[in-house]
């Protein structure tokens, strides 16, 4: 069986095509394993599409890992900037624009957005012992203010982050999902074999997350959030209860899954045990990494999609409009697809503009013998898209040579970086090069693209909810998220895949973060709109 997957994978054309060598990224990671095993090697690489020069083109960020006391690289560990050039290429930015300057000692991922309102996508780093901000200057530079800012999370091992504005202000807030306590100090010995490996997680304390308020000076101030330690990994922010104020869901490794509802009053509370998704269904926190928003089955909600553990299954809670949510990992068939793999970065996207929410997940193990003691593991491990028939049950389709592939992939990040309306990705794997993506299954497929712009609301529009009524009047609903799949962060507009529908023009509903709601006509596919929020 596993050899006619693999022969149809390589007879069939790819549904994504790797273009890494071709677009000219030489960039490779470094996670600084040593002898010690220290669990963070095993958590790094992080990716983002953005648009840093404000050309109009998607570039790429890629963010490596670093030293250890007895992994040393030999070389400068660089974080990889990446412009846009054209036609399929991108080009190294000599010195990382300023981004070099103050990055975290040994980083994570990354989140980006328009923090202060003034037209250019401003750089977090998260990593160990801290994280930084950098502020995007206008001219192709950043500059470190996290000092100023007060963002830089000390102490701390800082995992994916987001940005989202929590209390409607139009102005930015960062959330940080922090890991562990963790020193180079503590070195632990565990060993399998008689070889050395990583610790478990549960031997690591796990930590408080933290909440920043934009306070639109420059600076930020902390914001107390429920009593919530845990070993965090993964965010993203999204209105799921529909009353106007965003939400976050924070997937943890070995701790219950948080789900922070927004009150409204500059406070939180943990619904995750009354919405069912803090645990598994037999009582267990599973080991979540990644997190992903977006509705799954098409009635109008947003649904929530995780990356667990090897035998413990990538999890799908299908929200219904009210609590509990509903976990269809089984129904969905996410639970076969996913046994054997250890999941990270996943992603909610319209991979073939059908106008269904499609799912792409990369995998990779921790421990290098792990075939040794379960025949049904691998250490490396392939990525795995699933085609979304409408009605969230999953199937899993031959994407191309790099599907039947195995990596050690960790961030996953998609955009559009050449404006045709087909959403590429970009993947880190550890100690290896990246992988970009160009999307082959969309081409010719018709679509239409969205990218807001707030006024009253933040510049990015975050929290946005967008809803399109095609001509046979199906209604296709998105979310503008903030953070979403592990240490990444995505092209923030909005690609409907209109599949059959006719070629006319199309109605679009907007519900700004501000509350403001808009209407817009006449839109034609085939192109994006720039649609800015109504002024009042």
């Amino acid at each position: 069986m596993k050899s006619l997957w693999l022969f149809a994978a390589a007879v069939l054309p790819p549904l994504f095509r790797d273009v890494t060598a071709e677009a000219g990224i030489p960039w490779r990671h470094f996670n600084g394993q040593s002898p010690d095993r220290f669990l963070l090697e095993s958590t790094t690489g992080g990716v983002a599409f953005l648009d840093f020069d404000s050309d109009g083109q998607l570039d790429l960020l890629f963010v490596n890992g670093g030293e250890t006391p007895r992994g040393r690289a030999g070389l400068p560990v660089r974080d990889g900037l990446y412009r846009n050039a054209g036609r399929g290429r991108f080009a190294a930015v000599p010195s990382q624009a300023g981004l070099a300057d103050g990055r975290p000692r040994y980083g994570m991922g990354v989140a980006t957005a328009d923090y202060d309102n003034d037209g250019h996508t401003d750089v977090y780093l998260s990593g160990h012992p801290s994280g930084a901000l950098f502020h995007n200057n206008g001219n192709g530079t950043f500059t470190n203010v996290t000092a100023r800012a007060g963002t830089a999370n000390d102490g701390e091992w800082g995992s994916s982050a987001a940005w989202f504005d929590f209390d409607n202000d139009g102005r930015l807030d960062l959330f940080i999902a922090n890991y562990a306590h963790f020193s180079f100090d503590d070195k632990r010995r565990c060993e399998f074999e008689g070889r050395p490996v990583y610790c478990a997680q549960t031997g690591y304390a796990g930590r408080q997350p933290r909440l920043y308020r934009n306070q639109g000076d420059g600076t930020f101030a902390a914001v107390p959030l429920p009593d919530s330690a845990g070993r965090a990994l993964g965010v993203v922010a999204v209105d799921y209860d529909g009353d106007g104020r965003q939400d976050l869901f924070v997937a943890r490794d070995a701790s219950p899954n948080l789900l922070l509802r927004n009150r409204g009053d500059g406070t939180f509370e943990n619904t995750a045990l009354e919405a069912e998704v803090a645990f598994s269904p037999d009582g267990t926190a599973r080991a979540g990494m990644g997190v992903d928003a977006g509705d799954v089955d098409g009635d109008g909600t947003p649904d929530f999609a995780v990356s667990n553990f090897d035998h413990e299954y990538h999890a799908l809670y299908l929200n219904p409009g009210r609590l509990p949510f509903v976990e269809a990992t089984v129904p969905s068939r996410l639970a076969e697809h996913t046994r054997p793999f250890v999941g990270w970065g996943l992603r909610l996207f319209d991979y073939d503009n059908d106008g269904d929410l499609d799912l792409f997940i990369v995998n990779g193990h921790l421990h290098e013998g792990i075939a040794r003691s379960n025949s049904t593991v691998t250490y490396r491990e392939p990525p795995l898209l699933l085609n979304n028939d409408g009605r969230a049950k999953f199937s899993r389709v031959a994407g191309g040579p790099t599907f039947s592939a195995s990596y050690l992939a960790r961030g996953l990040a998609t955009g559009d970086y050449d404006n045709d309306g087909a959403v590429d990705g970009a993947f880190v794997s550890l100690n290896d090069p990246p992988v970009l993506l160009h999307n082959e299954a969309a081409a010719g497929r018709r679509w239409l693209g969205v990218r807001l712009e707030g006024t009253v609301s933040n510049r990015d529009a975050i929290g946005a909810r967008v809803e399109l009524v095609t001509a046979n009047g199906r209604k296709l609903t998105r979310w503008i998220t903030g953070g979403g799949s592990f240490l990444a962060s995505h092209d923030r507009r909005v690609v409907f895949g209109l599949g059959a529908e006719a070629n006319s023009p199309f109605t679009l509903s907007i519900r700004w973060p501000s509350g403001r709601d808009q209407r817009v006509t006449g839109l034609a596919p085939g192109r994006y709109h720039h649609i800015t929020e109504d002024k009042p």
